[in-house]
């Protein structure tokens, strides 16, 4: 029971920090604009991305803040290229003139996608940056930073990470999956208006932690 109960609080800090900051919702226009309304396309393409964000979350928490300091890289350094990317990636979908009519041509498709074409669609752009991007990725750094050492308690860390970011998974999966049957809700000129709203909303989160990382460098610094 001592030992339970920690570790039942651990792997529920997981989703209950990294949820909030992933926010899967404003996700769900961009994931509809690539998998389309078939079925078997979105269903197929949820679980490939919750796959994808499982193993980066299980990767970043567990191994993550070696890989930075082997390199010499600081956590505020990733925050702010990450950053970087976000916010660039929220500007040219906010004033990309193309999105509205690929949203209405991609909707519109029911044929099935092969596998390699799930597999492309499903990381870039939608697992990264968007769903598990910079912020949320070095969150997660943060949250295996500071790990036990014990051979027990790395062990229960590792059990950890691997059932918290399955949570997590589980519902990204969940939010895509039934991503077009929402969508379908709003109607295709309200869906075009939620995806320039979360277009806007990912550009400010960009800047937030473009933001957060040059004031850690600061204290740091000074």
């Amino acid at each position: 029971m001592p030992v339970l109960v920690p570790f039942l609080k651990s792997v529920v800090l997981i989703p209950l920090t990294l949820l909030p900051i992933i926010n899967p919702l404003s996700g769900m226009p961009i994931f509809t604009a690539q998998a389309g309304h078939n079925p078997v396309v979105v269903k197929k393409m949820a679980r490939q991305i919750a796959t994808n964000c499982w193993f980066i979350l299980v990767a970043s928490i567990l191994v993550g803040h070696f890989v930075l300091d082997f390199f010499g890289i600081s956590l505020p350094i990733v925050r702010i290229a990450g950053g970087i990317l976000v916010a660039v990636s929220g500007w040219r979908m906010l004033n990309n003139s193309d999105i509205d009519a690929t949203l209405q041509a991609v909707a519109k498709e029911t044929s099935d996608l092969p596998d390699v074409e799930i597999a492309r669609r499903s990381f870039f752009p939608i697992t990264f940056p968007l769903t598990t991007g910079p912020g949320t990725i070095a969150t997660a750094i943060a949250l295996g930073a500071h790990g036990p050492k014990t051979p027990l308690r790395y062990l229960l860390g590792v059990a950890d990470a691997v059932l918290g970011a399955a949570i997590t998974a589980l519902v990204i999966y969940l939010c895509y999956r039934h991503a077009p049957a929402m969508l379908a809700k709003l109607g295709e000129i309200g869906s075009m208006v939620m995806m320039r709203l979360f277009a806007f909303i990912l550009l400010c989160i960009g800047i937030e932690i473009i933001w957060t990382g040059w004031a850690s460098l600061n204290q740091i610094a000074f």
